[in-house]
């Protein structure tokens, strides 16, 4: 339990907040490529700032204020040329860097004016790596991004799922760090709701938790399970898998990235790799962007089984928003389950205190030379939970696509 203060220095995430502070430290995904090349621009919300991301006519990514700052329009709906984004109001135009390069009707009337050259939008360093494109809105020198090894895995083929999740960034977050909830809402719980469905050939076999251990490690805590019928070299228990410090989970074969909007708003971004078929190439325009569902309840106040009785997303997301728009921690009584969840709050604080002494946090990277491929050792898919995955399938063929591939 903690106090109305504690929680809240946990939750909010706003410019010059403890915990705020600390998230602007880091590269996160703002938008998968492949979007850039449907449209060239994209509105993006994150760390409650709005931002639009733009390729100009040089394939060149830009990264500034969503709002003109002539008269507040959108420039989500500006027109990419060579050099900028134009505004389609009434034709200001700004680079990259935010600098404003035209004002059409002002340089008609006043030829010369240098009025243009005082305007400057905010904006902020953006990179695409492994398909995915990635923002950094902390202080400069930005950090390199951190190119861990699903990201630059070679010869597998790609997919990028995405949902925005009406809860706080830390409610997602600390799920990671719950590895007996798998027991209950993606077993027990999906159970029931496949016999709601009435598709019961979804039940799965029951798995039930002996022992659970957490570590700290490099790069943020490795979980670790012991199921019934396992020995102690089981990977579950020898191996584990990761939260990536502050926010990313990474398993067998995808990188989960929750990444807060704002106090009230996750997005979350399901990057995920498989082998290829045969004869099978992929380039990165190629990678297909699907939406993940992120259950509420109906208008009659019930769950929606049909999300509910299959994949673990879904379940976990549902749950997220059924603990409050904020969860409020100083209600909560944690139990034997909770001891991950304990040790990332005292990590984070920790982390908040680096920062606050004007120190680098963990998990920023610096020098190439150590940034090649950050290696995340996980249980192989295969003896993951005791081999009780389904047969691997791919998510984008299970979930609705978002709009035509080129």
């Amino acid at each position: 339990m903690l106090s109305k203060e504690e929680n809240e220095k946990l939750t909010r995430v706003g410019s010059g907040t403890p915990v705020g502070e600390l998230l602007r430290r880091y590269w996160y995904p703002i938008a998968a490529a492949s979007e850039l090349t449907r449209h060239p621009t994209n509105l993006v919300k994150i760390l409650g700032e709005e931002l639009v991301l733009f390729k100009d006519g040089q394939g060149r990514l830009g990264l500034i204020d969503a709002h003109c700052a002539h008269r507040r329009t959108n420039l989500v709906y500006g027109i990419p040329e060579d050099d900028g984004l134009r505004c389609p109001y009434h034709g200001w135009k700004f680079d990259r860097l935010g600098r404003c390069l035209e004002q059409p009707f002002e340089e008609t009337i006043h030829p010369g004016n240098t009025f243009k050259d005082k305007i400057r939008l905010s904006h902020y360093a953006v990179e695409e790596l492994g398909g995915l494109i990635f923002a950094y809105l902390g202080p400069k020198p930005a950090p390199l991004v951190p190119r861990w090894d699903l990201l630059v895995e070679e010869n597998c083929w790609r997919e990028i799922g995405h949902t925005v999740t009406a809860c706080n960034w830390m409610q997602t977050v600390e799920n990671i760090l719950d590895p007996v909830h798998v027991e209950w809402l993606h077993g027990v719980f999906r159970n029931y709701a496949a016999g709601k469905t009435g598709k019961t050939d979804r039940r799965r076999k029951r798995i039930r938790h002996q022992k659970i251990a957490f570590n700290i490690a490099e790069y943020g805590i490795i979980k670790k399970r012991l199921l019934e019928g396992e020995t102690e070299d089981a990977d579950d228990w020898k191996i584990g898998h990761w939260l990536v410090f502050p926010s990313t989970q990474k398993g067998p074969d995808m990188l989960r990235f929750r990444v807060p909007v704002d106090d009230s708003y996750t997005a979350q971004w399901y990057y995920s790799i498989h082998p290829l078929n045969e004869g099978e190439t992929q380039v990165v325009e190629q990678i297909p962007l699907y939406d993940m569902p992120s259950p509420v309840l109906n208008r009659y106040g019930q769950p929606q089984f049909e999300f509910l009785d299959n994949e673990v997303d879904p379940q976990d997301n549902a749950v997220f928003v059924s603990q409050g728009v904020v969860y409020d921690r100083t209600k909560e009584l944690l139990g034997e389950s909770d001891q991950g969840i304990v040790l990332y709050r005292h990590l984070l604080d920790n982390q908040m205190q680096v920062v606050a002494s004007g120190k680098d946090p963990i998990n920023v990277f610096r020098e190439p030379g150590k940034n090649i491929c950050l290696n995340l050792p996980t249980e192989s898919r295969e003896k993951f939970l005791t081999g009780r995955l389904d047969a691997r399938s791919r998510y984008s063929q299970r979930f609705k696509a978002r709009g035509p591939l080129p």
